[in-house]
């Protein structure tokens, strides 16, 4: 039974560095975008 114990610990080991791996750390939220000022003249 000692091997099953060790052997499901590895499996819980590597599932959990695989899940790290593959999301990775949290992402970032995306900055906001500044407006940027036009000089458009008014149409007539």
């Amino acid at each position: 039974m000692d091997y099953l114990d060790n052997l499901l610990e590895k499996v819980r080991e590597w599932a959990r560095r695989l899940i790290e791996a593959l999301l990775g750390p949290e992402p970032e939220p995306e900055a906001e975008l500044i407006p940027i000022p036009v000089n458009d003249p008014p149409r007539r």
